[in-house]
């Protein structure tokens, strides 16, 4: 069986439902609901109907287009044990997790890790960025109403798909004459835009310098980590 999500209710499950039907799932269990919801029922109906199956001696597989979809890190590997603890399979369609796995096996423990690392990499791409900008004489986004923790909420958000106007609803202005109230989706725009902007000339001094960039996704690190043998 399968499994859809969506944060809000305006963003669309119709990409992820196609996925599913495209791989042969006809038992989809959808729901839209933030990663960050501590109950999301529809997962809950599609792991239990997984468990029952399994008890009755087929076996199960819950597949999901992306594993972002589940959670990352340590919310993605408590719900993988839960399923090893029952002999339920996981799948992933796409997305850095693709393919089949062992949700109690070592390479798939490994990879959850690596998977939750991104938001702590976000916050530290976000320091460089700005210090390699202010050296240059730029200013990231509205130097009146921005600082490194909204940009670092504002890039967690557009991750999750929000729009620029539900993003700039989330975020509130720290300091100056307008603390306290939401920043312009403009403002917003403009913030992640000059970000995206810094990031890749950083990312190309990186390559010429010969250096490795961890930020450029987890590909490099699975590449080494299978290559090893694991």
């Amino acid at each position: 069986m399968g499994y859809a999500r969506a944060s809000t209710a305006r963003q669309s499950l119709d990409s992820q439902l196609d996925s599913l039907a495209a791989a042969g799932v006809t038992r989809v269990f959808s729901e839209k609901i933030s990663t960050r919801a501590t109950k999301r029922p529809e997962l809950e109906k599609a792991v239990t109907l997984a468990r029952e199956i399994r008890a009755s001696g087929v076996r199960a597989t819950l597949v999901v287009h992306e594993h972002k979809r589940l959670g990352r890190g340590i919310d993605l590997a408590t719900l993988a044990e839960e399923l090893r603890a029952t002999d339920v399979g996981l799948e992933f369609l796409t997305g850095e997790l693709q393919g089949s796995h062992d949700p109690g096996g070592v390479v798939f423990t490994v990879l959850a890790a690596l998977s939750g690392m991104e938001r702590e990499y976000i916050r530290d791409r976000t320091l460089e960025g700005h210090e390699s900008a202010r050296k240059r004489g730029k200013s990231i986004g509205g130097a009146s109403v921005t600082d490194d923790d909204m940009l670092g909420m504002a890039l967690h958000l557009r991750g999750q798909e929000l729009s620029l106007r539900e993003i700039a609803t989330r975020l509130v202005i720290t300091k100056g004459a307008r603390k306290g109230q939401h920043p312009s989706p403009a403002t917003v725009m403009r913030m992640l835009r000059e970000y995206d902007e810094q990031t890749a000339i950083t990312d190309l001094v990186a390559a010429n310098d010969g250096a490795p960039d961890r930020e450029t996704g987890l590909a490099p690190l699975l590449t080494t980590y299978f290559a090893a043998g694991v």
